[in-house]
């Protein structure tokens, strides 16, 4: 009988959600996902040490952040030289507020993998979903650069990628989730609101559905998860990206995954229902429209700034490590 894992596979692309190489050639995902935290935590390991020190010895006189780089992409080849798909690299979190740097950033890291002779189609470029970041995301893609827009936490951030039409978005399952049990406290009741009814899952199924009836090509990959349960639920969606903790777990059971579970009325992963259910356009074409939803949606809010100042956090370790 085949494991949870395998089975998922058939519904959904699985990405890995890790720098480590050898969990990549155990689980085999398509693609994989990297981000500074991720990073840090692996060069911090002894097998990838010396990828560490090769860098600062290769590139000791480039600029710290051009260090950064070289680091981020010798883990994206050693990567593609594993799995068949793409990985995803982030720009550095600091210039989530400054669209030409980020473009400029883009480019480079671009530059940096063609010189290895990596195809830009085998790469996504990771840039913070803030307005600024999807207005970067925009001009990279009309030059076919194609990016992963991250840290998504709300449909109007969503909705604003697909205007930019960017290539694929990572709605943050896990780290919803976790707003929503922290506000309620001891009111939290986990069985009422774990699987399809889990707000981080509900906000994905949201999502998937806003797109799907409107035709949008941009992939949703969701991502961030704190247990199985949350996974099981979005089997279906376009691609999940999954720690190897969690790719273990699932490795490990043989119930079966099956797409377009029962959601409520307003959030469901089943694009029939998607078609008959389409619902109000959300206007986000503005800076200031966009600027006020998001404002409006006190855990997006809260969560992508939150989750700026943690990957510019592990930004700052890593630059210590490579000066």
């Amino acid at each position: 009988m085949a494991n949870l894992l395998e089975t998922l596979r058939q519904h959904t692309i699985v990405v890995a959600d890790t720098g480590d190489f050898e969990a990549m050639q155990r689980f085999r995902p398509t693609d994989a996902t990297t981000n500074p935290s991720l990073i840090l935590k692996a060069v911090q390991q002894p097998a990838y040490k010396p990828m560490l020190a090769q860098c600062v010895a290769q590139h000791a006189k480039a600029p710290l952040e051009l260090r950064t780089d070289h680091l981020l992409v010798a883990f994206g080849v050693q990567i593609l030289n594993i799995l068949p798909g793409r990985v995803s690299t982030e720009v550095d979190a600091r210039l989530s507020f400054d669209t030409q740097a980020t473009i400029e950033r883009a480019k480079r890291l671009i530059a940096l993998y063609e010189s290895q002779n990596i195809g830009r189609d085998r790469v996504l470029i990771k840039i913070a979903a803030t307005w600024e970041g999807i207005q970067a995301a925009q001009q990279l893609e009309a030059i076919g650069i194609h990016c992963n827009l991250t840290l998504l936490f709300s449909i109007e951030q969503a909705v604003a990628c697909a205007n930019a039409k960017v290539k694929l978005i990572s709605p943050f399952v896990g780290r919803i989730y976790d707003w929503y049990k922290k506000t309620a406290g001891a009111n939290w009741q986990e069985d009422a609101q774990s699987g399809a009814q889990d707000p981080g899952v509900m906000s994905v199924a949201h999502i998937y559905a806003y797109f799907k009836a409107r035709g949008i090509g941009t992939e949703i990959m969701g991502a961030s998860f704190r247990n199985i349960g949350q996974i099981v639920a979005l089997s279906g969606c376009d691609l999940l990206t999954i720690s190897p903790e969690l790719m273990a777990e699932l490795e490990s059971k043989t119930d079966l995954v099956l797409p377009g579970l029962e959601y409520n009325e307003k959030a469901r992963l089943d694009g029939n229902y998607a078609q008959q259910n389409i619902g109000a356009d959300i206007d986000v074409s503005s800076e200031a429209n966009f600027r006020f939803l998001l404002n409006q949606n006190a855990m997006a809010s809260e969560k992508l700034s939150e989750g700026i100042r943690a990957f510019v956090a592990d930004s700052i370790k890593l630059d210590r490590l490579l000066a």
